[in-house]
């Protein structure tokens, strides 16, 4: 009876640390924000309970617009992400000459800080200075300067190409590792029976490849839906709301217009959307390792 009172004991005092760190860094704000969510808060002294009145007053037009975007803007960000990703892979496993300076070299988007990086590239759209629009007109594709940042479609679509460019490295050097650990002799057997390559990638990688996919893309797909850094720094969410996404205006309406509980009920809604794609995550996963237990 003693030694095993004195191995619970031990053993929570081991996780004594884990659940201080998720009940004071991840479980307060949480409750807290949900909290804040039901009242009026802001810059005034008194602070009244509202109840669900930031969240019918959220649920408008101009909001659901914003939610639509933010879910288009994602699926292609993640999507060309893992298409380019994959390719990259693919080209970074074959067997060809200067393999590891390849490998290098697909880091430096990665190493680069974000906000230096994300500089780079508004410099690149700039439509009188920029590189892009300069080589357009080179190649007199263009007559004149393109302000890939002053028109909303443009924008929306620069914003994207560029957190796919910031994205790719992880992606590549996720699935590369995971290539790597499929057995050589499935390649050899597919190959001695006279299977192409296109077909051995078909029928042997990609397939193998279904469990990181899904999660390097549920991984990316998180990271991308609360993306902030990219659009701030390049369109502050503009022009005229074209790259306004949820994150961004959570943040106009906490930080810029001071209104903290209508801000805070944006965020419960990221942190619900969020908690779903988690939770498809983990029924897929699941049902991804019941079939391969079969």
């Amino acid at each position: 009876m003693f030694n095993q009172r004195s191995t619970t004991i031990f053993a929570w005092a081991l996780l004594a640390p884990a659940i201080l760190y998720i009940g004071v860094i991840v479980a307060y704000p949480l409750v807290d924000t949900g909290i804040l969510s039901f009242t009026d808060a802001s810059l005034k002294r008194t602070t009244n309970w509202v109840g669900w009145f930031n969240y019918a007053k959220i649920f408008n037009e101009t909001f659901a617009a914003v939610i639509v975007r933010t879910f288009v803007w994602t699926f292609f960000s993640v999507l060309l992400k893992m298409i380019v990703g994959t390719g990259g892979a693919v080209l970074l496993n074959a067997a060809i000459p200067g393999r590891a300076l390849f490998r290098i070299l697909t880091m430096p988007p990665w190493i680069v800080p974000m906000a230096i990086g994300i500089f780079m590239w508004g410099w690149m759209y700039n439509g009188q200075f920029g590189m892009i629009s300069g080589e357009l007109q080179n190649f007199g594709i263009t007559s004149g300067p393109v302000a890939f940042l002053a028109y909303g479609s443009s924008a929306f679509w620069a914003t994207i190409v560029t957190d796919v460019w910031i994205g790719v490295p992880l992606v590549t050097l996720y699935l590369l590792a995971a290539m790597q650990a499929i057995p050589e002799d499935l390649y050899e057997a597919a190959w001695t029976d006279g299977a192409g390559r296109l077909y051995r990638f078909r029928r042997i990688t990609l397939p193998l490849l279904v469990p990181s996919i899904i999660t390097i893309s549920m991984i990316s797909l998180i990271s991308t839906f609360n993306s902030f850094d990219i659009i701030w720094i390049l369109t502050k969410g503009g022009p005229s709301g074209s790259t306004t996404t949820m994150i961004i205006d959570t943040y106009r309406t906490a930080i810029g217009s001071y209104k903290y509980g209508e801000g805070a009920a944006r965020a419960v809604l990221i942190c619900l959307f969020l908690s779903g794609f988690c939770y498809l995550y983990f029924k897929v996963t699941s049902r991804i390792g019941a079939e391969q237990a079969r």
